[in-house]
């Protein structure tokens, strides 16, 4: 589907900032928002570590702890695209960063498993609302003209945060006093200028026209026509994400029998590590064709999840870091192709759904399979049920990289 000349003054209309383009640095503050609740999506990362040892908890309650960030996230999805589409994007943006900050002051005061739960789920919903309104946002500031900067930017504004939050949280925790207060005191300020950001941001409510119908809470969707596109985002973006959720769970142990060290520094910067990647991957391949950066990227996440197997096989630290980077590389080409097939097919008044049923897709697998893993470890041991979930993730990347080779009518437009 393309865009006609009427499609490209809706959007204008609906989401611009009247006749003209606005300067190209609003795009780039627009993702700012993204950045700043990605980097609270896994800042938490590096102290799990801590908070197991302090509260005494197993393998496979630290990934239902993870996982509730998923469920959270998942529930927001069910309904912050399709308000966003009818309310515009500040008033999703606005309470998700509001809620990001009350994760914030639970995660500073933790005592137990139960707080550590809310504070995710806190942080899921608000990452939810942003991968919908934040996202469908960077693209509406940058305008009809811009849609494929506003791809790469939104993408990369949401791995390098994720990416960041568990460096930075490692670096202040083992360097300052008062680890869980720092981290997420210094979150909370990043988190307040995005709020500064979003009730400047030259984005306007959407036309009534453009609102779409139906019900306000429901499975987010494409509009006919866009099926397609959203099948084969998903099918190497879900590989990829589970991937890297796997590394976020699940890394701070595979550290600690690797190297013998519970260094919050050191699983930070792996996370950051694989995120990095995640980010310069996407600058790098965007001048590809989409489907090839599909098909490379659903070969990256195999070749990650076979360096993983080796890594828990062999004690290997090389391997388990070429499995980090590789993982974060599938994410990122994963993600970046899906979100660039949905901002060249669905106008703006659906943009915010059709970005949310994206991250349903890629989510979902995203939290069952890890949490799985971590259960299946503490019956039968780390290797093994590392073994069966990169097998299983293998499976899946395998499948999502023939599905797009597969796909005849793909365009072949470079991403940028």
């Amino acid at each position: 589907m393309t865009e006609t000349t009427a499609d490209v003054r809706a959007v204008r209309s609906a989401h611009g900032v009247g006749g003209g383009e606005v300067p190209v640095r609003w795009v780039w503050l627009a993702a700012w928002p993204v950045t700043a609740v990605f980097v609270l999506s896994n800042a938490a990362t590096p102290l799990y570590v801590l908070w197991q040892r302090e509260m005494g908890f197993s393998r496979g309650t630290l990934t239902v702890v993870f996982a509730c960030y998923i469920a959270g996230l998942l529930v927001s999805l069910l309904v912050s695209g399709v308000v966003s589409d009818r309310l515009g994007r500040k008033p999703v943006l606005l309470p998700a960063l509001g809620l990001a900050l009350v994760a914030c002051l639970v995660f500073a005061t933790a005592g137990g498993v139960a707080a550590l739960i809310l504070a995710r789920l806190c942080t899921g919903v608000a990452v939810g609302a942003v991968v919908s309104a934040g996202m469908a946002a960077v693209t509406d500031v940058a305008g009809p003209a811009r849609r494929r900067l506003a791809a790469l930017l939104a993408s990369c504004a949401m791995v390098f945060g994720a990416g960041v939050g568990p460096l930075l949280a490692g670096v202040l925790s083992e360097t300052l006093p008062g680890p869980t207060v720092t981290v997420f005191a210094v979150e909370a300020v990043l988190l307040v200028t995005a709020v500064a950001v979003v009730l400047r941001m030259p984005v306007r409510r959407p036309a009534r026209a453009g609102a779409g119908t139906g019900a306000w809470i429901r499975v987010p969707g494409v509009p006919r026509g866009a099926g397609r596109q959203l099948a084969l985002g998903v099918a190497v973006f879900a590989p990829g994400i589970t991937a890297t959720s796997f590394v976020l769970s699940l890394g701070p142990s595979l550290l600690s029998g690797l190297l013998g060290t519970d260094s919050r520094i050191v699983s930070g910067a792996l996370a950051f590590t694989m995120f990095l990647c995640a980010t310069g991957v996407q600058f790098a391949v965007r001048g590809l064709q989409r489907r090839t950066v599909l098909v490379v990227g659903a070969g990256a996440t195999v070749l990650g999840m076979l360096a993983l197997v080796t890594a828990v096989h062999t004690g290997s630290v090389p391997a388990l870091a070429g499995a980090a980077l590789l993982a974060g590389a599938g994410q990122g080409m994963g993600q970046l192709g899906g979100l660039s097939l949905l901002n060249s097919t669905v106008p703006a008044g659906r943009l915010a759904e059709a970005n949310a049923a994206l991250n349903v897709g890629g989510y979902l697998p995203a939290g069952i399979l890890p949490v799985t893993a971590g259960y299946v470890s503490d019956a039968v041991g780390l290797t093994a049920g590392a073994t069966v979930f990169g097998t299983a993730l293998a499976g899946m990347a395998v499948a999502g990289g023939a599905l797009v080779l597969l796909s005849r009518r793909e365009p072949a437009q470079p991403l940028g």
